[in-house]
C-alpha cells in the first residue's frame, strides 16, 4: 500500500498512478475517479473491492488495479450501472468527467505521435495513449488525429491538423481551451508554434505538441465539455463589447475605511479596504486626490 502513494502538497497522501499508457503527471488513477470524483467508494479499501469485483474498464478492458492511470480521451465504463464516462479537460486544466451514451463509448480519438515502418515493412502509427496501430490510411501524418474502434483497435476515421479545424489544447497554461487553427509558426531548432482563435475571437499561442485536432471544420468526432472550451472572463469581456453585460457581473469600487481598534489602552485608526457595489453609470468615472500642481515642458 505505501508503494502506492505519493506524497503531494498539504501534508495529505494521494494515490500514485502505475506505469502504463499515460505520463504520471497527466494522468488520474482509479481510484480517485472512483472515490473521490464519483464517489462511489468512501475508503480505500472499498475501492480496492470495486476494482477486484471486475465492475471498472477502461477502454473497453478490465482493469483491476485502482491505481491505474486514465488520461485525456480515455472512456471508463461501468457496466453494472449503464454509466459511460469520458476524461477531458475544463478550461482550467483540470480533469473533467463528462458523461457520455453507450453508443460514444464505442470509439474515441487519439493524436498521432509517431509514423514509421516496422519489421518485415509493416506501416504502423503510434498514438497518445500508446497505442499501436498498423496499416494506418496513407494520408494519416504527424499530429493528426485518428478516431479508433476500441473493441477492433483499427482507425475508422481521421482528422488532419491544417488551419480551418478546430482544436483542444492538453497542455500548457491554455489547457483545455477550443479553438480554430489560424496558422503555424515553424522554429528549427526550437519548439514549433500554433496560433489559436477561439469561440469568442480570443487569440491565443502554444506549442504544436499541446494541440489535439478534434473537430473536421465544423462536424465534430469528439465531446466538447461545457463553456465552448472558453474561460469566463473572455466570454464576459464579449458580451460587453455587445452592449450587453454578462450574467453575474458586476462592478466594484474599492474604499479604505478607517476603523478604531483598542490595543494598551490607545486608540489607533487602522485601515481596511472595504468593497462597494455601484452601479454601471457610477463606473465611468473616479475621484482623485491633486498630489502635486507644476509646470512641465513647454510650459504645459
Amino acid at each position: 500500500r505505501q508503494g502506492c502513494l505519493r506524497w503531494v502538497r498539504g501534508g495529505k497522501f494521494a494515490p500514485r498512478p502505475r506505469a502504463g499508457p499515460h505520463k504520471r503527471r497527466e494522468s488520474m488513477p482509479l481510484i480517485v475517479l472512483i472515490r473521490n470524483k464519483l464517489k462511489y467508494a468512501l475508503t480505500y479499501n472499498e475501492t480496492k473491492k470495486v476494482t477486484m469485483s471486475r465492475a471498472i474498464k477502461v477502454d473497453g478492458k478490465v482493469r483491476t488495479d485502482m491505481c491505474f492511470p486514465t488520461g485525456f480521451m480515455d472512456v471508463v465504463s461501468i457496466d453494472k450501472t449503464g454509466e459511460y464516462f469520458r476524461m477531458l479537460f475544463d478550461v482550467k486544466g483540470r480533469f473533467l468527467i463528462h458523461r457520455i451514451k453507450k453508443e460514444e463509448s464505442a470509439y474515441k480519438l487519439c493524436n498521432v505521435k509517431s509514423v514509421r515502418t516496422a519489421a518485415k515493412g509493416v506501416p504502423v502509427i503510434t498514438t497518445h495513449d500508446g497505442r499501436t496501430i498498423r496499416y494506418p490510411d496513407p494520408m494519416i501524418k504527424l499530429h493528426d488525429t485518428v478516431k479508433v474502434d476500441i473493441a477492433t483497435n483499427k482507425a475508422v476515421d481521421f482528422i488532419k491538423f491544417e488551419p480551418g479545424n478546430l482544436a483542444y489544447i492538453t497542455g500548457g497554461q491554455n489547457c483545455g481551451r477550443i479553438g480554430i487553427i489560424t496558422h503555424k509558426e515553424k522554429h528549427p531548432g526550437s519548439f514549433d508554434i500554433v496560433h489559436v482563435k477561439d469561440s469568442v475571437g480570443h487569440s491565443f499561442a502554444t506549442r504544436l505538441t499541446n494541440v489535439f485536432p478534434d473537430w473536421k471544420g465544423q462536424a465534430s468526432l469528439g465531446v466538447a465539455p461545457t463553456r465552448k472550451g472558453c474561460p469566463t472572463q473572455y466570454r464576459r469581456r464579449k458580451g460587453q463589447e455587445n452592449g450587453r453585460e454578462s450574467k453575474g457581473d458586476v462592478i466594484y469600487r474599492f474604499f479604505l475605511v478607517l476603523s478604531k481598534t483598542k490595543k494598551k489602552k490607545k486608540k489607533k485608526m487602522k485601515g481596511r479596504f472595504l468593497i462597494h457595489r455601484i452601479k454601471k453609470e457610477e463606473s465611468a468615472y473616479k475621484l482623485c486626490n491633486v498630489k502635486s500642481v507644476r509646470t512641465a515642458a513647454k510650459g504645459v
